[in-house]
Order: structure tokens, then sequence, then C-alpha cells
């Protein structure tokens, strides 16, 4: 299976990214990922995408992918064990609801979120889903969607596509890049050709969640030091963690200090690549915009993904399949909204925005400059929705040997499995394995040998 027949998106992509060499991508097969809509088609042009355009680094003039390893890679969280034991993906707070005019799709899976929605709902704290069930039925879906936004919560109506806002949102780069500067050529710090291609590239990770984390896991996977801040007061989902960290150091870094900023800036003088994650403006008011740290680093690749392309609301791929129209189309039963086999905006994201950083560093060493490359989960949904699609999904293959694409590590004593990586570097030989994660904030906010 070739994938460039994927709705044209490789093609795009290497479009807009300006990728000098065209890199064949071979694909046996569509990923076991049944839907309606082609989940298949989007996964294996992302991973392809972040292929190719490792491979203009690399030199390799082709790469093959393998199905089952991504679709295992995409289903991440079904196939994490921590100790043995299968973490749930979502809180009790999370997922769909009645309402009296329709549905929501809430996220509570943080604390903070989920007692948003509580007090919005006049609930006490100990509220569980029944309560909240019981309470959303007497709700107009958009209202209430408003009103838990409005405290800081995480809820959406459950809403039609809209094919006229997708075409539009089409009309626009999925993966668009601009210039933040001028600055001399850098080659990439290691020239041996048998090296990890980003030895010696060094990416502060200001993410979270999936999208963000998918992205700088695929760059530490090709040798970049990739160091995660977070900030303290908000602690991450340990398994979700651990099943995006691979590969990278952890610290914790209070950004809103005059000390975390302080060391935040010691850290970026060095720094290659800075991904962004959090919401733009939140991002913004802390002085941490793309332009900001461009002109604080010249030269610098800056990485940027929201869920919604809009610089203050936040979101998460369960709430933009909701609204997109993805949850109607996915429908089990035409009277209920549906998901999609995986989490596949969020990953497809973290992969074109891997693809996008691979080909701006290698543009840097041919003409200089500072760049930015961004993209958000509702620019890949209309994407997906204006794939081909299916009346109703083929049945899904099964993995003929997961086992096969699983990787197991000892993380300070916690016995953990993970998916491996999706990710191949040559047409030929084994793919490449993932290096262990370390715990949330377990590191000091410094450049290793520094």
């Amino acid at each position: 299976m070739d994938i460039s027949g994927a709705a044209g998106l490789p093609a795009r992509v290497r479009s807009e990214l300006s990728l000098p060499h065209e890199v064949r991508v071979e694909l046996a097969g569509p990923p076991p990922l049944a839907s309606r809509l082609d989940v298949a088609g989007l996964a294996a042009a992302s991973v392809g995408a972040a292929a190719s355009a490792a491979a203009q680094l690399t030199g390799a003039p082709a790469v093959a992918l393998y199905p089952d390893r991504i679709a295992v890679a995409y289903s991440s969280e079904r196939w994490v064990r921590v100790d043995g034991a299968k973490p749930t993906a979502f809180a009790p707070l999370s997922g769909f609801f009645r309402t009296a005019d329709g549905w929501v799709r809430t996220h509570g899976n943080y604390p903070h979120h989920a007692d948003a929605m509580r007090r919005v709902l006049d609930l006490p704290a100990d509220a569980d889903r029944d309560s909240v069930a019981a309470a959303l039925l007497h709700r107009d879906a958009r209202a209430v969607s408003s009103e838990v936004s409005a405290a800081g919560g995480l809820c959406v109506s459950v809403d039609r596509e809209d094919p006229r806002v997708d075409a539009r949102l089409r009309t626009e780069p999925l993966l668009h890049v601009s210039a933040l500067g001028a600055a001399p050529a850098a080659p990439l710090p290691d020239p041996d050709p048998t090296a990890p291609p980003l030895r010696g590239i060094r990416v502060l990770d200001l993410t979270r969640v999936i999208a963000g984390p998918v992205g700088t896991r695929t760059l530490a996977l090709l040798g970049a030091e990739v160091l995660r801040l977070d900030p303290p007061r908000i602690p991450e989902i340990a398994w979700q963690h651990l099943d995006t960290g691979h590969g990278k150091r952890s610290a914790l870094l209070d950004l809103a200090t005059a000390a975390g900023r302080s060391r935040f800036d010691g850290l970026l003088e060095t720094a290659d690549v800075v991904a962004l994650g959090y919401r733009p403006a939140a991002l913004d008011r802390l002085g941490l915009s793309p332009a900001d740290l461009a002109a604080r680093r010249p030269g610098l690749i800056v990485a940027r993904h929201s869920a919604w392309g809009d610089p203050e609301r936040r979101g998460f791929d369960s709430l933009v399949q909701a609204a997109s129209g993805i949850a109607w189309v996915e429908s089990p039963d035409g009277e209920r909204p549906g998901t999609l086999p995986a989490q596949a905006l969020d990953h497809s994201a973290g992969y074109l925005l891997a693809a996008g950083v691979l080909a701006l560093l290698e543009r840097r060493a041919r003409e200089g400059g500072s760049w930015l490359v961004e993209t958000s989960l509702r620019r890949v949904a209309a994407e997906l929705l204006g794939m081909p699609r299916t009346a109703d999904p083929e049945p899904a293959r099964s993995i003929a040997d997961a086992s096969a694409h699983l990787q197991t590590f000892d993380v300070g004593g916690i016995a953990l499995q993970t998916a491996a990586p999706a990710l191949t570097l040559t047409r030929d030989g084994e793919p490449p394995a993932f290096r262990a994660p370390r715990p949330w904030g377990q590191d000091e906010a410094r450049w290793s040998g520094d």
C-alpha cells in the first residue's frame, strides 16, 4: 500500500513543509482502526509524514511502515499496563451525557475540570456520574456548555458536522509554517551518519496530555534531548505521562515566578526547539509567544498546537470529535453519539508536528532563520471529515501478535508496558525502540551535561 493516495495528504504536507526530497513511504496494508471515517488513512499518512521528514535527515530513499504497529501506537491507552494493571482512560465525569435538547460531551479527567462542572451544576464536591447525568438532563446543551467553559471546565454540545465550516478550514494549511526572524544557518550538531539524526538537538517540551507529548516523544526517539517542563500545581495523570514520556526527562518549573522564568531563560539560551501545547493566550500572557521566544533565542524552531485554533478556548481530542460532527458520523445507531477507534486527532497532530520540526531543522541548516509550525486538533478533524468514508465500518481486523508491538520498562521500580514506536527510519531493518520514560517531575530543570 502506497500512502500517497490518502486524500492527497502526504503530498500536501510535503509541499507545506517545503521538503526538498521525495521519500517513498510503503505500508503493507491499512492499520486496523475500523471506523466510517478514514482513520486508518489519516494515521498512516501522519506517521508517514514524520517518517518522510526524518528521512530527509538520514538520506534514506524509502521507509516501510507496519500497519499493526501504527494501530497499537494510536490506541496506546488500551495496551498500557502499570504493574500489570490497565489504567482507566476516562474518569467517571468524562463522556457523553443526555441533555434536555440533545447531548454534551464532558472531560473531567483532571480534578479541577471536574470540580468546575460540579460547581456550575450546583452539585457537591463528591457528586458522582449519576448525579451529573441527572442534573444535565434538565439543561440546554449549548447553554450548559458555555457555562461550564466559562467556569474553567470542559463541556461541548455534540453537534452535527457542517461541511461548509470544514471546507473553509481545509483551505488553510494543515501545517502552517511562518518565519519568526533572521538567524544564521545552523547545521545539525552531529554529522555522523550512523548516529541518531537529532543527536545534539535540544527540545523544551511545554506540552501535556497526548498530541504535543507524542510529537516530542518522536523527536526523542530520533535522538533529541527532550526536557519536559510542567507547572507544579497541575499534576499530570501518571500513566498518561509514562505512555508519552519515552526518552524524555521531566522537571517541574513554575513559569509564573521570577525564579522559574530565570531558569527557563537559561534553558532557552541553548534550546533548538520549543514545543507549546497550552492555550496560546495563556502562554502569551507569560511572555512565551513564539515571537517572544524567537526574539530571545534567534534560530529557534517553535512547534505549537491547540485544540481549536482559538487562542483562549480549552479542549481535548474527545471534545473536538464531539463538537465537529465526528461523534454523529461514528454513531452506532443514529440515536447516540459515538467515537473514533483511537484518539486519532491527538496522535495525528503529534506526528504532523514532529514532521514540521524535522523539516524546519533541515531548513534551518540550509537557510538559517527562526521558524514556527502550527496545527490544531480542529484542523485535523476537518481533514479527516474531508477524506473518503464508508456507510458502515468494516469489522476490525485483529492484530496478529500485539506483543511484537509492545515494550516493557522498569521505571523506578514500576513495571511498565507501552506501545512500541510507530515510526520506522528505513525500508529494511529493525524498527527503533523507545528509551524508558522518567516519572513525572523527577528531574532537575537543566540540560544534561550542563
